[in-house]
């Protein structure tokens, strides 16, 4: 008779899987809760103490860490002596597993104290499945509820295939790697500042959907949510629209992280990782007026993020426009039967952005990590290195500009008034041609503009470029060779130069 051992914490479908062993002829041990639950179901089961002989102790710390449930998981059916070893013991094989894990990053997300938390970091489960999955030729390893229903078809059809046990055994050390690496990160996250970067970082993410492609149509990719509420686009909700796609959802992140750099209602569009169009206002809807008003043209199939509501009153804007997505905290029933006539425009509701842990990039044979950008304005930190002060005006206009740039391609100018962007120059090779886009698309309306550079002006070119249109105050982090030159042509023109001392390149 195969014998199987279950012990999950998910016990979605379990009562359903375990009747459809015993029907094929398995005979079932478990361990506490599962026991219980198959119990209650009417399945017939029996406790592991009767594989080991031994009482669970230390609270349930350990049951299953023992010989009698190892040997049977690890002994290779094709050597006589394993097998012989098992029998010199009294042992049986398991052949199958079935394991999924405490519920240790759920417990974290609810607010569990520390000591909570530790209590919720399983010790023998990742045990039992490692060993299963090494002898996988002998073993079936089962970690998800979704796999019950393909191995008891399999099971019935003649058995588990080399192919699905391998796939099945990929499965089961994906999750107790991914699991590892989540307590590793909660850990690192007490661990204090300035202990430096860990040596060794382990991603860890769960297939939130496979998408139809990745940045071009020959290219596969995927979607990985982090953790169980990571706010952000991992958390999103998609109301209405066709499937996202790779861009969509790059756009929609870069979106909704700027919009989220305002306390007050703010709007931003996105085309190509890059705004064209922002704005903060008393309400959501006047500020999505003034940032597609910043360039109507590029706004057209772009992604358009809020940090309130999307009410009825701005989604009758949206709709004027062929629009990818619209991402907000929420989105109120009558903007989205506003919406509802564009059906191919994304609606997704999203959690709040959270920066946590480390922002990767990837890059052959590796991938790179770094705090992520948290600064903001402080305008403590700033100097005015001109003669002329910047006015109150100028000063809100400036701290505005500043909050833009930060989330500009660099080389980044951004020219803003009426706190709206009205000319963004993005992602070029040179400050000044990133200036001469950013006038150019500004055109009269960079008449009072103040201007914000994402880094120091190498030479006085690029402000000059501004200071032709009309800007009458500019905010950069200075630290060029030639930054006694640049504050001269400020001066000379009569505008204001703020310099904060801390630059915002974004790759």
């Amino acid at each position: 008779m195969p014998r199987a051992l279950l012990s999950v914490s998910n016990k979605g479908g379990l009562p359903a899987f375990a009747r459809g062993l015993v029907r094929l002829g398995y005979e079932l041990y478990s361990t506490g809760g599962t026991l219980r639950e198959l119990e209650t179901a009417s399945v017939d089961a029996r406790p592991v103490s009767d594989l080991t002989g031994f009482a669970e102790i230390l609270d349930g710390r350990v049951k299953t860490l023992h010989p009698a449930v190892h040997a049977s998981l690890l002994a290779r059916r094709d050597r006589p002596d394993h097998m012989a070893a098992l029998d010199e013991h009294g042992f049986k094989t398991i052949d199958l597993l079935c394991v999924n894990l405490y519920p240790f990053v759920e417990t974290v997300a609810a607010g569990a104290t520390f000591d909570e938390a530790l209590e919720q970091i399983d010790i023998g489960g990742p045990a039992m499945i490692r060993s299963a999955a090494k002898n996988f030729a002998g073993v079936i390893v089962v970690v998800r509820p979704e796999r019950y229903v393909e191995v008891l078809q399999a099971l019935a059809n003649g058995g588990v295939t080399s192919a699905i046990r391998k796939r099945l055994a990929a499965e089961a050390f994906g999750h107790t790697a991914a699991y590892d690496a989540q307590i590793a990160a909660w850990l690192g996250i007490q661990v204090e500042e300035g202990a430096g970067f860990p040596s060794e970082l382990t991603l860890s993410g769960t297939l939130a959907q496979p998408l139809r492609y990745g940045e071009n149509p020959h290219q596969k990719a995927a979607f990985y949510r982090v953790g169980p509420d990571p706010g952000g686009l991992g958390s999103a909700r998609q109301l209405q629209g066709p499937e996202l796609s790779f861009n969509n959802i790059q756009d929609a992140a870069a979106a909704y992280q700027l919009v989220y750099e305002f306390a007050r209602p703010a709007a931003a569009i996105i085309k190509h990782m890059n705004p064209c169009g922002l704005a903060v206002a008393d309400s959501v809807s006047e500020a999505y007026r003034r940032a597609f008003e910043c360039d109507t043209v590029s706004a057209f199939g772009g992604v358009v993020a809020l940090n309130q509501e999307l009410d009825a009153e701005t989604a009758q804007q949206v709709v004027n426009i062929k629009t990818d997505v619209v991402i907000a905290p929420s989105v109120s029933p009558d903007a989205l039967q506003a919406l509802a006539g564009r059906k191919y425009t994304r609606v997704l509701e999203a959690g709040p952005v959270r920066a946590e842990g480390f922002d990767l990039r990837s890059v052959p044979g590796g991938f790179l990590a770094q705090t992520w950008d948290r600064a903001g304005f402080d305008r403590a930190q700033c100097r005015v290195v001109t003669r002329r002060e910047p006015t109150a005006a100028e000063w809100e206009q400036l701290e505005f500009a500043w909050l833009a740039a930060k989330h500009v391609k660099s080389n980044a100018i951004v020219l803003a008034r009426d706190l709206s962007a009205v000319g963004v120059g993005a992602g070029q090779m040179s400050r000044v041609e990133a200036a001469q886009i950013a006038v150019k698309r500004a055109g009269p309306r960079a008449e009072g503009c103040v201007m914000a550079s994402d880094a120091f002006f190498p030479f006085p070119d690029g402000l000059q470029e501004g200071i032709r249109a009309g800007i009458t105050a500019v905010i950069q982090p200075g630290g060029s060779m030639r930054d006694a030159e640049i504050v001269g042509v400020a001066d000379a023109a009569g505008i204001a130069m703020v310099m904060t001392g801390e630059r915002h390149f974004r790759h």
